[in-house]
């Protein structure tokens, strides 16, 4: 990936732990590198195509300028999430944040903050089989693209399925999204449940009737585990309620564990659904 690399802005901003910092304020020393591809900008030689890094500036400046943290931490947080919001080809942004005049009452030449924040592709699996199925997951989708840091992309058709897991219910309506966003996993699964309840979503019976279900399936190729979360999905590949709709927006993408795509999954289950 390209980049383009800013080096050693300085901007006076009110941020510190101390009274004093907050008022006074002091000066903050700004690295940033933006990951994005500069291809057609440098064959075209059009700044349309590319970042005008003046702006980057001022971008960073107004950010910095505008609040009063107690932690660069949040600081930089702040601007790197301005920085990937405002700027649609920017894929990473790699900040670093110093403050050289740090009071901590030792001589010390400079502290600082380094993080790296990225877009991310993940795909979702929506379900529901009580009320009004479809508004939902309309409902879902609102909700997703309400969240500034999350962004609906490509949407899959909703097909009607036969329940899963041997509870006796009404027929379920699924479809598959795929999004881009800012969160962590751990923080996109709380964005999820919180949507979730919002519809009504009774967590009473495993694999029972449902408002609203929603699945995260893939997170970029990551293999995550911990008690709460599993990516990829631990049976996904086990459903075609979820592979059906998934093939029908991201049928090439290749399983992360199985090193199989979604359409060769998605065969391999139906052909075995046909011989029972």
């Amino acid at each position: 990936m390209d980049k383009i690399k800013i080096r050693g802005l300085e901007v006076f901003a009110h941020h510190g732990v101390f009274e004093e910092e907050n008022v006074l304020g002091q000066k903050f020393i700004v690295d940033a590198d933006l990951l994005m591809s500069t291809r057609e900008a440098g064959r075209k030689d059009d700044l349309n195509a590319s970042v005008d890094y003046g702006n980057v500036c001022t971008k960073i400046s107004q950010i910095m300028q505008d609040t009063t943290c107690r932690l660069i931490e949040t600081v930089a947080e702040r601007v790197a999430e301005g920085l990937l919001l405002q700027y649609g080809q920017v894929m990473e942004v790699h900040l670093e944040l110093k403050k050289p005049w740090a009071p901590i009452l030792m001589p010390i030449d400079t502290v600082s903050v380094e993080i790296t924040r990225k877009r991310h592709i993940a795909y979702l699996g929506l379900g529901s089989n009580l009320g009004d199925r479809e508004s939902y997951l309309d409902f879902a989708m609102d909700e997703l693209n309400k969240d500034t840091c999350t962004k609906i992309t490509k949407v899959s058709d909703f097909i009607e399925t036969e329940p899963y897991g041997g509870v006796e219910q009404e027929n379920f309506l699924n479809g598959c999204l795929e999004i881009e966003t800012l969160h962590t996993p751990g923080e996109l699964l709380l964005l999820i449940h919180e949507i979730e309840e919002k519809a009504g979503r009774k967590r009473v019976i495993h694999w029972g009737p449902r408002t609203l279900d929603i699945d995260i399936l893939l997170y970029d190729d990551l293999v995550y585990d911990d008690e709460t979360l599993h990516i990829p999905h631990a049976d996904m590949h086990n459903r075609l309620f979820v592979l059906e709709p998934l093939c029908n927006i991201a049928g090439y993408k290749r399983h992360p564990l199985l090193h199989k795509t979604i359409e060769e999954l998605k065969e391999e289950k139906a052909c075995t659904r046909s011989r029972i």
